[in-house]
């Protein structure tokens, strides 16, 4: 293959002017905070291949869950090291999965619903500009996928003038 001719990391709508689809997509961006739908688009590509993945396990050992299970163990542990898959969750889950799964492990949300800001949008500025850590490393990242074992070590930098309790553009207790 050229390079260059497939370096698109998402598809596309197949057809541009569906209200509902809009509409949903539209709710999607403003609750979880993307800056556009292509973010959205890479989330649904991203979902695609897990969904392709488990059904070639699947055809592979000809339906038996057990058998394609044994075979995607690494691909299984990885959806559950994620936090997208439970721990009794097999292959078949995986196919049930919603576009929401997905996008509940980006950083962006992981912060917002761990109270480091008001809302998504904020949060993503305070990524952006290098407030937030995860663990010891700054991930200045939006999209970053934290893994569970990581989801509590998620916090502003010590170094940055949020970690201080009492700046004004921290989020307020409930």
């Amino acid at each position: 293959m050229p390079l260059g001719s497939k370096t698109k990391a998402y598809e596309t709508p197949n057809h541009p002017f569906q209200g509902e689809r809009i509409s949903s997509e539209h709710d999607l961006v403003g609750r979880y905070g993307l800056r556009n739908k292509e973010e959205l688009w890479r989330a649904q590509s991203e979902l695609r291949s897990y969904r392709r993945e488990a059904r070639k396990l699947l055809g592979r050992a000809q339906g038996d869950a057990e058998a394609a299970g044994r075979e995607g163990e690494e691909f299984l542990a990885r959806l559950k090291r994620y936090g997208i898959l439970n721990d009794t969750d097999g292959l078949d889950d995986i196919l049930s999965l919603e576009i929401n799964d997905v996008l509940e492990r980006r950083l962006q949300t992981v912060a917002y619903r761990r109270g480091l800001a008001n809302t998504p949008q904020q949060a993503r500025q305070f990524i952006v500009h290098g407030h937030v850590v995860v663990g010891d490393r700054r991930v200045s990242v939006p999209s970053y996928k934290v893994e569970v074992d990581e989801e509590e070590t998620v916090e502003f930098d010590e170094t940055s003038p949020l970690a201080d309790e009492l700046h004004p553009e921290r989020a307020e207790e409930q």
